[in-house]
């Protein structure tokens, strides 16, 4: 299983709030919606999303995803970034667009054989 650090690693993610980098991750969950989050993603994916607020990190923690992407070159606010030193959850930036990111996580993932 791959962790948060490999995944970073390999996509050249850039580590803005680090939280447990040795979690492993099971999938991906995209979305810009709070609310869908909240109903749809699982324990241990990663959460792709341009939102950079800390809402995004109540969610995360709430939801237990290893971890939160932000793409298109999007920074997470001040105290977003706060927010989640205080709740051990890591937040990555990416200059990839969402669907080039979907891409090569689908594919690191499935190359790891998560499914």
């Amino acid at each position: 299983m791959l962790t948060i650090n490999d995944i970073a690693e390999k996509l050249g993610l850039d580590l803005k709030a680090k939280g447990d980098v040795h979690k492993g991750v099971t999938g991906c969950y995209i979305s810009d919606l709070l609310s869908d989050v909240m109903a749809n993603s699982k324990d241990h994916e990663l959460w792709v999303t341009l939102q950079t607020h800390p809402n995004v990190v109540a969610v995360a923690a709430i939801k237990g995803i290893s971890g939160v992407i932000i793409t298109n070159g999007r920074s997470p606010e001040a105290d977003t970034l706060k927010r989640a030193a205080a709740e051990n959850v890591t937040i990555m930036t990416s200059p990839y667009s969402t669907f080039e990111l979907a891409g090569l996580l689908y594919n690191l993932l499935k190359n790891a054989n998560v499914k």
